[in-house]
């Protein structure tokens, strides 16, 4: 069973560079801003998350196990 998760950006220090949507486009989407914003936690795998969160220049993304609360990144 894939694994939940719960995914957010920190539009902060989102500086919209859109490597998120290239790894994964069905879970990261661009906002009026061109900041990425979540469409759906659980919309790829669990490897292309995790690849377009470390892949984030500024470390705006973070993954957290949906179950058990632990953080998967950063």
């Amino acid at each position: 069973m894939p694994r939940k998760l719960r995914v957010s950006v920190d539009l902060d220090i989102c500086v919209g560079n859109a490597m998120c949507e290239t790894y994964a486009p069905k879970v990261f989407v661009l906002n009026d801003d061109r900041q990425s914003t979540v469409a759906d936690s659980n919309g790829d795998t669990f490897e292309n998350i995790m690849e377009a969160a470390q892949d984030c220049p500024v470390s705006a993304i973070t993954v957290i196990d949906d179950e058990t609360g632990e953080k998967l990144f950063p």
